[in-house]
């Protein structure tokens, strides 16, 4: 699924601004694939299902480098046939644009 959040970068997050919420965050996750707001509108998850356990070891290291190269890091879980994926914006507590910019990003390495 490519939308136009994957088109864009992610910029630098100190704080000082509110997370998305509301109407706002439903706007956002309806541009990206399967994804699911969790922990009351806190975090993203996405889980994505391989053949193997070496698949999903390529995978998580593309999502590296890719988190990388936008200077926004999620926690990753790799595990035979599975890779579990969670973003927030830990400087604002919550989830912000970057957030789903990531994850539209990593939706398109697939």
């Amino acid at each position: 699924m490519s939308s136009e959040l994957s088109k864009k970068r992610c910029m630098p997050c100190e704080g000082g601004v509110a997370p998305v919420k509301g109407d706002e965050l439903v706007d956002l996750v309806t541009q990206i694939g399967d994804w699911w707001i969790v922990v009351d509108e806190h975090h993203l998850e996405a889980k994505f299902s391989f053949d193997d356990f070496m698949q999903g070891l390529e995978f998580t290291n593309q999502v590296g480098e890719l988190a990388e190269a936008e200077g926004h890091h999620p926690d990753i879980l790799l595990s035979y046939g599975r890779v579990e994926i969670k973003l927030w914006t830990h400087a604002i507590d919550g989830l912000s644009e970057n957030d789903f910019i990531l994850a539209a990003k990593i939706d398109e390495l697939r």
